[in-house]
């Protein structure tokens, strides 16, 4: 990965390329240095900016930094301290500066802002979550703890990008040695796993006596789930203490690349070959924002899981009341609907990006907010915020507490929904389409779909704004009593995404993903 490292250095971004600017997209920007899209001028100016939008929204508290053990995120993690502190921003790291979790750091935004009188604290991690060895990444969480919202991403790019173009001349920087000196070293990780008994029952996992495994997959939940063991008593064992910002012990993804997702059973082959000795056991992608559920059934959808989750949250949380809302991105699976209904709760329906639950996360009006790509976080168990950003280490707790209380395993507990509500057949296709199909996508109304039926059932609702929130959903949604699709064009290749769902069947399916191919090449 030298090669990788020295590009970041050496690598000036041509910003007569719009490939090469700061783009923040729903988890920040990101980047490969040896394309110029994430290089150390990209974090001085994403940096910069951050300081700069502080001083605009009058946040006066410390930051605090993370970073994950992808090979850029070091050198990124340790250019964003140096720009930070030549600003006079009091910077807060964990206390080896070394690996630092997104739900660790929201968690620490959230404490430090419950406290009496001080001034706000936000936090920036340095991270690509799953992405493949070579990426690099950054993200930005306001006071609030979680993703930052559109016009505060929007304002911060559009201020890296004008410091690029002057050529960082407004970019103050200080020795590395110096800001590493005047750094605060803070117990994040021990403040985190101190605090986990708020929100998830421990005791009850503990005394079940349940056997547990986890994967870090080599990154910022490795130091997470030691504490965890050390300070809870667990029976649970991190069979991967590997850090190597290579991840060659990583087995390939499904496309033959190295990817560290805890939702694909390619990436996660060498924790399912040993799923036998354990009663369950996790894996967390390198910044701990998505969790991977294995029993003895093998690999959970995180589709399954969540439906799974809710489930058990809303029938074993009397702290909770009965007026709090559930949310889930609109190409989760409808189950959840079916689920939430039958537990007589209300539905918060929102685009895909997990900043849509943070307002009602940090609020306390929504108990729950959870993606199809395996991110989710909830409340305490007496209703306050815990993190506001997903936290893949707090549901793979859920799960074990989940079979410690009931003394089923969540693949068995997901078959009994099943059996209530009808089994989904889901899948997500991807298709090749220009730049003008693309932006064409934003322009998409019921009206442009000539359509009454699709795969044979009537057409119940079109959407393009989520019900939740009225947002833009970027592109549609059809839905039938049986079955939906929804599309929205990716923001990094060129092609579009068809999500759909059957309770149909696989044949139903098939034909929901082709009478909806047929409907949106005619469209665009």
């Amino acid at each position: 990965m030298q090669d990788v490292i020295q590009a970041f250095h050496d690598i000036q971004p041509d910003l007569a390329d719009p490939a090469q600017a700061v783009s923040f997209g729903t988890s920040g920007h990101r980047g490969r240095s040896l394309a110029g899209s994430f290089n150390r001028a990209h974090i001085l100016a994403v940096a910069q900016a951050v300081v700069d939008y502080r001083r605009r929204a009058g946040i006066t508290g410390p930051l605090y930094l993370g970073r994950d053990s992808h090979a850029l995120s070091r050198p990124a993690w340790e250019t964003a301290l140096q720009v930070l502190i030549a600003n006079g921003v009091e910077v807060r790291i964990e206390r080896d500066g070394e690996l630092t979790a997104t739900p660790v750091v929201s968690r620490a935004i959230l404490a430090h802002n419950t406290e009496a009188d001080a001034p706000c604290a936000d936090g920036l991690i340095v991270t690509p979550s799953h992405n493949p060895p070579e990426d690099g990444g950054i993200k930005y969480n306001p006071p609030h703890g979680g993703p930052a919202e559109g016009d505060v991403t929007g304002w911060i790019e559009r201020r890296a990008n004008e410091l690029l173009a002057q050529e960082l001349e407004a970019v103050a920087e200080v020795a590395l040695e110096e800001a590493l000196a005047q750094a605060v070293r803070h117990d994040m990780v021990g403040e985190y796993v101190d605090g986990l008994a708020s929100v998830v029952d421990l005791g009850a996992i503990k005394n079940a006596g349940l056997t547990l495994a986890v994967d870090p997959m080599g990154g910022t939940a490795l130091p997470v789930w030691q504490a965890i063991v050390e300070r809870h008593g667990l029976v649970l064992e991190v069979v991967n203490t590997e850090v190597d910002e290579s991840f060659a012990f990583m087995p390939p993804d499904h496309d033959g690349k190295i990817r560290m997702d805890c939702s694909s059973s390619a990436a996660m082959a060498h924790l399912l070959a040993m799923k036998e000795r354990f009663d369950l056991a996790f894996g967390n992608d390198p910044d701990a924002d998505r969790h991977g559920i294995v029993d003895a059934a093998g690999l959970m959808n995180p589709n399954h899981y969540l439906a799974v989750a809710i489930d058990y949250l809303l029938t074993h949380r009397e702290g909770w009341g009965e007026t709090l809302k559930v949310g889930k991105t609109l190409v989760s699976s409808s189950i959840i609907d079916r689920v939430v209904a039958a537990r007589g709760r209300e539905l918060h329906e929102v685009p895909v990006g997990f900043k849509w639950f943070v307002d009602g996360l940090y609020r306390g009006w929504l108990a729950f907010g959870g993606e199809e790509s395996a991110g989710a976080s909830f409340l305490t168990l007496d209703g306050r915020p815990w993190s506001t950003d997903k936290d893949g280490i707090l549901l793979c707790l859920l799960a074990a507490e989940l079979m410690a209380v009931t003394g089923k395993r969540p693949s068995e507990a997901y078959r009994e929904l099943t059996e209530r509500h009808g089994a989904p057949h889901y899948r997500r296709v991807d298709t090749a389409c220009t730049p003008e199909q693309q932006r064409a996508f934003k322009r998409l109304e019921p009206s442009s779909l000539a359509v009454t039926t699709l795969a044979g059932d009537r057409v119940e609702r079109m959407l393009v704004t989520a019900p939740g929130n009225e947002a833009p959903i970027g592109g549609l949604k059809v839905e039938t009593a049986n079955g939906w699709f929804a599309a929205r064009p990716s923001g990094t290749e060129p092609l579009y995404k068809v999500y759909a769902e059957s309770f149909r069947g696989e044949a139903h399916l098939q034909a929901l993903i082709e009478e909806a191919q047929t409907m949106l090449d005619a469209a665009l």
